[in-house]
């Protein structure tokens, strides 16, 4: 295949509408808008939301109580199954090396080790959080958990 011979997929291209082009057309006079009315005229319309003046749903539901989701911590996840596929026995693990490894994104934020997958090298986790699996499965193996 050359690059003359390129061409979109059938169907992925569309025409625009053109309107206004005389009774014949199907959009003509009117333009597809009826008479009148506010969303006939230019820049007409209603934002999102707009109820017709009724109250709206987003003003109507109540807005009481406490979220925690602007306080709540969240943490970068990391499975022991990936550091035993990753890292050699007798390695120390921490955000830096996990980094390198792409299983976390920003060394700044913070990551808990969880215990999904087996455990069979002793290495060193230094971690922000561990679930209790994880720290189970690594020092069943003869490695060590440090909370940074």
């Amino acid at each position: 295949m050359e690059l003359h011979e390129l061409r979109p997929a059938p169907g992925s291209r569309k025409e625009g509408k053109r309107l206004g082009q005389g009774r014949g057309s199907g959009t003509g006079k009117t333009s597809g808008k009826g008479h009148k009315g506010q969303k006939a005229r230019a820049g007409g319309g209603v934002r999102p939301g707009f109820e017709g003046g009724q109250m709206p749903l987003s003003r109507r539901i109540p807005k009481r109580g406490f979220n925690n989701a602007r306080f709540a911590k969240v943490y970068q996840v990391v499975n022991v199954g990936a550091l035993e596929e990753r890292f050699e026995s007798g390695a120390v693990i921490g955000a830096k090396e996990l980094r390198e490894c792409n299983l976390i994104k920003k060394v700044t934020k913070p990551y808990k080790i969880l215990g999904e997958g087996e455990v069979t090298k002793a290495f060193t986790v230094k971690a922000n959080a561990f679930s209790a699996e994880a720290i189970r499965k690594i020092e069943a193996a003869g490695g060590k958990t440090e909370v940074v």
